[in-house]
């Protein structure tokens, strides 16, 4: 993808209009070697770097891109900086996400007179290329929105970051765009978020689910689904629900130390070619069991798709009444149990896969079960 220009955003009537996730920064440990986990594994290529070279004298990042996906990996160069003390309580894990906008000044002064808790002022930042102007404002947690406007930019990525062109580029694996960004929240704290999305934001609930929907013999949560006007921005926001033991969500603000994102769901379309390509290169998928696909076709209907490798990669299959979804989940990317990955084929479907919830939530528990934290 070509990151110098960006398509005509469309007309919207949302009181803050959003193009589209602009992109998705996380701070972790070792930005080098994140950077080329990503390009080796998932098959990312080079976009940017900044760093000491740069002027940068603070932190490292660097840019990594799939067709309408970016990626930026951040690490601190100094003990004792906000980024460093980021990791250090929660771990390698998302702090932007940052969404394109047509007016970063607006949109913040939007978000801050409906009641956003600040982050960061309406900043223009130039270099020849021309310039963008970026904002942002707190969500749940220490997560931030990043409003970007850079319709008078023509450079790489941004100000302060040059082209990066190392000698090791991998292959694609079909990657397409952000689908959607789950969070996890503290117990009580759903609806609060819920409200902010609808306040702040002018986002509208599309989908509730309860511990009815969502459960185990041992584990519940509940997650509600906020989309804005075009729909190109969804965020489900979880929250634990009483089980007979800890739930996912537990674990996961259990070794976050607090709320945050908990997976980035990222659409291809052809889930059995990516997830093929994705295994090849050692990105580890939860294990489902066989008598998941037993009567697999009896609660779908017809697909497109053969059944065999969809059985033999771990495919879910869902439909709702606008067609049907594919998805799968990676196990955890870090040494903590929190962050993972998401990926999905949308054959029309418009829902998140509710009849696949027992079975992806009885594999997320195997694996509590073998990391003794169920």
């Amino acid at each position: 993808m070509n990151y110098m220009t960006n398509p005509a955003p469309e007309v919207s009537n949302d009181i803050m209009p959003i193009n589209g996730t602009d992109y998705i920064e996380l701070y972790v440990s070792n930005s080098k070697q994140a950077a080329y986990y990503y390009k080796a594994a998932f098959g990312f290529h080079s976009v940017a770097y900044s760093g000491l070279e740069t002027g940068n004298q603070e932190s490292e990042s660097y840019v990594v891109g799939q067709d309408k996906i970016r990626l930026v990996f951040t690490s601190p160069l100094h003990s004792n900086s906000i980024v460093g003390k980021h990791i250090d309580k929660h771990g390698d894990g998302v702090k932007v996400n940052a969404l394109w906008v047509d007016d970063a000044t607006q949109a913040y002064e939007d978000a801050i007179s409906r009641g956003a808790k600040h982050y960061m002022a309406p900043t223009v930042e130039k270099d020849e290329h021309g310039q963008i102007v970026r904002s942002g404002i707190y969500t749940y947690g220490e997560v931030v929105h990043v409003f970007v406007e850079r319709k008078d930019y023509t450079g790489v990525f941004m100000p302060g970051y040059r082209k990066w062109e190392p000698r090791f580029e991998a292959e694609p694996t079909g990657l397409k765009y952000v689908d959607h960004m789950v969070g996890n929240v503290e117990l009580g704290n759903m609806n609060k978020w819920v409200k902010f999305y609808e306040d702040v934001m002018g986002f509208k609930q599309i989908l509730s689910f309860d511990d009815k929907d969502i459960s185990t013999e041992y584990t519940a949560l509940m997650s509600k689904v906020m989309s804005n006007g075009n729909g190109k921005i969804k965020f489900p926001i979880n929250e634990p629900a009483e089980g007979k033991k800890k739930s996912q969500v537990d674990e996961y603000l259990e070794f976050y130390e607090g709320e945050g994102v908990q997976h980035v769901a990222m659409a291809t379309d052809n889930i059995i070619a990516t997830v093929t390509a994705l295994r090849a290169r050692g990105v580890e998928f939860l294990d489902i069991p066989e008598t998941y696909y037993e009567a697999l076709l009896d609660r779908v209907g017809e697909i497109d798709e053969d059944l065999a490798p969809l059985k033999d990669l771990g495919i879910l299959v869902d439909r709702d009444e606008d067609g049907y979804l594919l998805q799968i989940f990676t196990k955890t990317v870090n040494p903590r149990p929190t962050m993972f990955f998401e990926i999905i084929q949308r054959k029309g479907a418009n829902s998140f896969g509710k009849g696949n919830f027992k079975a992806l939530f009885e594999a997320i528990e195997r694996e509590q079960e073998l990391r003794g934290t169920l």
